[in-house]
């Protein structure tokens, strides 16, 4: 606050000699202040406000500013804060106003801790939120799959404009609540180990157009999202941050994006360091390339050569003019500049940080999130009389609630404490650590939590215990049912993590297959007659083949939050119906894997995938059963609609989400299926009613190979609707357009 009393005093020295400047008065638009500042920079001071972490400019009244901060499913490294489920689980819940009040209360735990910080600079305590990753999960083994919505474009595009729309707050405000950020833009997926160096140079345009570029085209035009982030590698030679093609001809020419676009961090130092891409010859070079192409805001420091740059020829000031002017303009609308109370948001009170309110937001989506994928003869739900041993890795760790990029919850419910809450204590033995019995990867916290760094070292069991298949069996001997909570970590899936183990490098994955000291474990608890009861954590589709056999039930619990041990407890023991549907395919085993550079979607997800997986796209059980009638396509105010007759044909109330789904007939080269519309439905034990589902003219929009373009095309078309992706789970109907 004194940092910013001061700065205000030093440019109200110019407001007493000359009077207002235009750009200190707050009822000029946004556009016509960052003109005129714009107009009283040096080059030097324009260098410094293009770089993530802004310098002060006190002569002009220019405070510090932060573009970087975190809020990929809450407000991250900034302190205490409400910690939800992982963004590829809250996909799980294909619930779009669920998702919206969620980012809603991140916004607002983000505003009111921006305005508590005064504005001191502190790094990841400003409104710009880097958030949401739309990249497309094309692979299970990439580690940062976690952070997006899924596999599929239409989902993804969708469920982020929520997040978008969340964070930035509506319309009808004089300044925007927080700055939301599309990324990684585009085609990015891993792997993590080749970002900095890699080249793509045989995406084939329907790929491209089809798969990787409309959830950015959803969150450009219809969402007005006001970032983008230009990804880390290169597209057709050319690094995409450096890329006039992404970021000028398709981004600003074609959708018309007039925000402001930022670059992930080392991006532009990737064009000419050393063994990265090497396109530019230094740091000048590569500064004035990335701002010639669109690149607005540089996370680093590469820049601050921009002085340099000019110098040498390689780019003009006025060039630099443009994108001073795109982040000044950015500031003005989120109030950067003006008195608080002139700024809505900046009301928020500091009790929004963890409230009972938002504790209860982070409890049902780790609900809804929940996948319940096999249940042989009914395991579930269990009975509270069943004499139960816990067991497993992850049944009383808090760290694997909490995903990546995440804050400091005030409390984490672990998934024992959340069965413990529902029938006393457990017994609890945990048998083995995620990849071996008696070793574990752990972390620094300490340098995870403020520098967000990772730093991974293989530490030995230091419990008197040794596990072992024998072990586990002797422990589980007096028990009739093992809770056995298990799977993977965001310790050892990650965005470049230092860790080399058995099926995970670098923060990837080289196996989807769940680890093998798992795998023993539960098939000897089989075999001894236990009913095996499966809780499988992660971020990302795990081969569970084997397990169809071993486990009675699986429940897919992702990293779930905060708030994730009540939830799991809550559907172990019925008194949550789970809801969930898979947004990624879960394939039966490693020999679906291609080579991972390998960009074509062809063989992967829902979409291009040839053999029959283990659990579809969209799948997801519950404890009760429903039954989809005959559709009719019709009209509705001039508006296409179809009306899908839902029945509860079970014993108790539950939601299903009824799936629309597209193919062109006509198209050989097309997808087997895309998705086009969902709509989530409760409905009593032997209610039925009617779904309405949207069928705009962009439900027949495809690829058209003749033009290179996404359009309608005249032909014939099926409209497939029902539970999942799966055929066997669709009903039909034919449009001929």
């Amino acid at each position: 606050m004194k940092s910013k009393l001061l700065l205000l005093c030093l440019s109200m020295e110019a407001v007493f000699a000359w009077g207002q400047l235009p750009y200190q008065n707050a009822n000029l638009s946004a556009s016509e202040r960052a003109a005129d500042l714009c107009g009283r920079l040096t080059l030097e001071e324009k260098a410094k406000l293009m770089v993530n972490s802004s310098e002060a400019i006190p002569r002009l009244g220019i405070p510090e500013f932060s573009w970087w901060n975190e809020a990929l499913h809450g407000v991250a490294r900034n302190g205490k804060a409400t910690v939800f489920p992982c963004c590829i689980g809250m996909a799980s819940s294909f619930d779009d106003a669920l998702l919206y009040k969620v980012y809603s209360a991140v916004s607002d735990e983000g505003r009111a801790k921006h305005t508590a910080a005064e504005k001191r600079g502190k790094r990841y305590a400003g409104v710009s939120y880097w958030t949401p990753n739309i990249n497309i999960f094309r692979d299970p083994r990439w580690g940062r799959g976690q952070e997006t919505y899924g596999e599929d474009p239409y989902q993804t595009g969708r469920m982020a404009s929520m997040v978008v729309k969340g964070l930035q707050g509506d319309d009808g405000h004089k300044y925007r609540k927080a700055f939301a950020c599309a990324k990684h833009f585009a085609v990015h997926s891993g792997p993590e180990s080749t970002r900095h160096h890699l080249n793509l140079d045989n995406i084939s345009p329907r790929d491209l157009w089809e798969t990787y570029l409309p959830a950015f085209k959803t969150l450009v035009k219809e969402a007005g999202v006001k970032e983008v982030m230009c990804a880390y590698q290169r597209l057709d030679g050319e690094p995409c941050c450096g890329n006039n093609r992404l970021l000028t001809q398709i981004l600003r020419n074609e959708w018309g994006f007039d925000g402001i676009v930022v670059s992930d961090c080392g991006a532009i130092r990737d064009f000419y360091q050393k063994g990265h891409h090497e396109v530019s010859a230094d740091a000048p070079s590569a500064a004035g390339k990335a701002v010639l192409s669109g690149t607005d805001v540089n996370c680093g420091s590469v820049y601050l050569k921009l002085p340099e740059a000019v110098e040498k020829g390689y780019i003009k000031e006025s060039d630099i003019d443009v994108s001073v002017k795109r982040l000044l303009q950015g500031r003005f609308e989120l109030g950067d500049f003006d008195s608080d109370e002139l700024n809505d948001w900046t009301k928020i009170p500091e009790s929004v940080v963890c409230s009972k309110e938002h504790k209860e937001l982070a409890l049902q989506m780790a609900r809804e999130q929940m996948v319940l994928l096999h249940n042989k003869n009914h395991a579930l739900p269990l009975e509270r009389s069943e004499k139960v041993l816990l067991m497993g890795p992850n049944a009383a760790d808090s760290l694997v609630l909490w995903s990546i990029y995440y804050g400091q919850p005030t409390h984490s419910v672990t998934i024992k404490e959340g069965i413990e809450s529902k029938i006393g204590v457990i017994p609890y033995y945990k048998a083995c650590e995620l990849t071996d019995y008696n070793d574990s990867p752990t972390k620094n916290i300490r340098k995870v939590l403020e520098y967000g760094t990772d730093d991974y070292i293989p530490e030995a069991n230091t419990s008197k215990e040794i596990y072992s298949v024998e072990s586990a069996l002797y422990a589980a001997e007096d028990y009739e049912t093992v809770i056995f909570v298990g799977g993977i970590s965001p310790i050892i899936e990650r965005e470049e993590a230092r860790v080399d183990l058995p099926g995970f490098k670098g923060g990837d994955r080289t196996s989807i297959e769940l680890p093998m000291v798992q795998r023993e474990i539960l098939a000897a608890l089989h075999w001894a007659g236990k009913k095996v009861i499966f809780v499988n954590c992660s971020g990302s589709a795990v081969a569970l083949t084997p397990e169809l056999k071993s486990c009675d039930a699986i429940l897919q619990a992702w990293y779930p939050g905060e708030q994730g041990g009540y939830a799991v407890a809550d559907v172990l023991y019925g008194d949550y119906n789970p809801s969930g549907k898979l947004p990624v395919t879960f394939y039966k085993d490693d020999s679906v894997l291609k080579d991972f550079e390998d960009y074509s979607l062809k063989g992967y997800t829902y979409r291009y995938i040839k053999q029959k997986p283990l659990f579809p796209y969209g799948f997801g059980l519950s404890y009760t059963t429903f039954e989809i009638g005959k559709a009719e396509l019709t009209e509705k105010a001039g508006e296409r609609v179809m009306i899908v007759p839902v029945t509860n044909t079970g014993g108790r109330e539950g939601t299903e989400v009824v799936q629309l789904y597209m193919r062109c007939l006509d198209d050989k080269e097309g997808p087997n299926l895309t998705l086009r519309g969902y709509v989530r439905v409760t409905l009593k034990a032997g209610e039925t009613r009617n779904v309405e589902i949207p069928v705009p003219e962009s439900t027949f929009e495809r690829f058209d190979s003749g033009t290179n373009t996404m359009r309608v095309v005249p032909g014939r078309y099926e409209l497939l609707y029902g539970t999942s992706s799966a055929k066997s789970d669709l009903k039909s109907i034919k449009v001929k357009l």
